[in-house]
């Protein structure tokens, strides 16, 4: 199967038509197996989705071929759950998450678990805090600094859902632990808009000038 490194440069989130281009050549690509096109399929799948196509996106899905390799099951179930929850169909989505996390975790694929633990922090309304805390007790057990990265982004999550709420001070320390392993682990955006978290909710709180 293929290393998330290689998915991460073909993706540019910021660009989902690019990142669609990108995944169709990759796809024609000879030098990637059958396993393997199929998991880039379900990333083209999640660009489309991306820009609001999502019966195509879906359609797409549904053709995909998972039956001999589980990990792109667990993808598809990933995406089609992501689908749905763009869609405007968030609690749709949410058993396909808890099965992805099951699985995920099943095969050993910590990425993909915490991804999945992620996306239900994102579509189970009113959860959000117990699924980030699950993502974040997950994510800090693994040894991978790449599945690690995902502390950035559970910490960072949860310090505006704390700032949302009015929880200021609460927000503040997860944005300073999303800032130190953002330090540790995480990419420069992602220093950057930690840094920039931390400032706001401190002037917020009234602790910088």
């Amino acid at each position: 199967m293929l290393e998330q490194q290689t998915l991460d440069e073909l993706w540019a989130f910021e660009d989902p038509a690019l990142s669609e281009a990108r995944f169709r050549d990759a796809l024609t690509d000879p030098a990637y197996d059958s396993f393997e096109r199929a998991e880039l399929a379900t990333q083209l799948g999640r660009a489309i989705g991306l820009q609001g196509r999502f019966e195509e996106a879906d359609a797409l899905l549904d053709s995909i071929d998972a039956e001999e390799e589980p990990t792109v099951a667990v993808r598809i179930l990933i995406e089609r759950g992501r689908l749905l929850n763009s869609a405007g169909h968030p609690a749709m989505a949410v058993p396909l998450f808890e099965q992805a996390a099951e699985l995920g975790d099943l095969l050993g694929e910590a990425f993909l678990a915490v991804d999945a633990l992620h996306m239900l922090a994102i579509s189970d309304s009113g959860h959000q805090e117990s699924w980030t805390r699950s993502a974040l007790e997950y994510a800090s057990a693994v040894d991978d600094p790449r599945t690690k990265r995902w502390m950035v982004s559970l910490h960072n999550n949860l310090g505006w859902a704390m700032y949302d709420d009015g929880r200021r001070t609460e927000a503040l320390v997860e944005f300073q632990l999303a800032e130190q392993w953002a330090e540790r682990v995480g990419t420069e955006q992602q220093r950057q808009w930690a840094r920039e978290a931390v400032t706001k909710c401190a002037e917020a709180l009234n602790l910088r000038g």
